[in-house]
């Protein structure tokens, strides 16, 4: 359990701070711009859930908010996604196999369900982040096509960060 925690702690630390020294510096045409913190939210254990879960996703879209001086839209957007997160469980249909603190990733959830799991979250999560970013409707298609091409380029970051680091058995 100290174990987990501690790489917990540890991950919300490195993908925080990747995100608003690394990635928030890639702008490509300044319409799209990964949001990989997401990542923490979607690979904490399935056990936490309810409060805590809410509580951990209110504490990592605020410390992005913080560092990057934005007014509270990441806070309020990583608690939607952790709001959403065990719906998204139960729909994609999480194995019955999986100990209460085994935590999604590729490597024991499978590819298809970690990828329907990430895409379906990250683009709840950037819906709205960035309606509440544009709060107003004028504007649908456009933010439509920036979630889209952010969904899909945050996905494609999670999913090689996944490859890189979670695919191979940790002995």
């Amino acid at each position: 359990m100290n174990k987990a925690l501690f790489g917990n702690i540890a991950r919300f630390i490195l993908l925080v701070f990747a995100q608003v020294f690394i990635f928030n510096k890639v702008q490509i045409t300044g319409f799209i711009n990964p949001q990989v913190y997401v990542l923490f939210i979607l690979m904490l254990p399935y056990q936490v859930a309810g409060f805590w879960l809410l509580t951990l996703g209110f504490f990592t879209g605020l410390s992005v908010d913080f560092l990057m001086h934005t007014p509270g839209m990441h806070a309020a957007s990583a608690v939607f996604m952790a709001y959403c997160r065990p719906a998204i469980i139960r729909l994609v249909g999480r194995k019955d196999d999986v100990e209460p603190w085994d935590y999604p990733n590729v490597r024991d959830s499978g590819s298809m369900w970690f990828l329907a799991y990430t895409l379906i979250l990250v683009f709840l999560h950037h819906t709205f982040l960035f309606f509440l970013e544009v709060f107003r409707f004028s504007e649908f298609l456009h933010t439509m096509l920036k979630i889209l091409a952010n969904t899909a380029l945050t996905t494609v970051i999670i999913l090689v960060i996944q490859y890189l680091f979670y695919s191979r058995k940790n002995e």
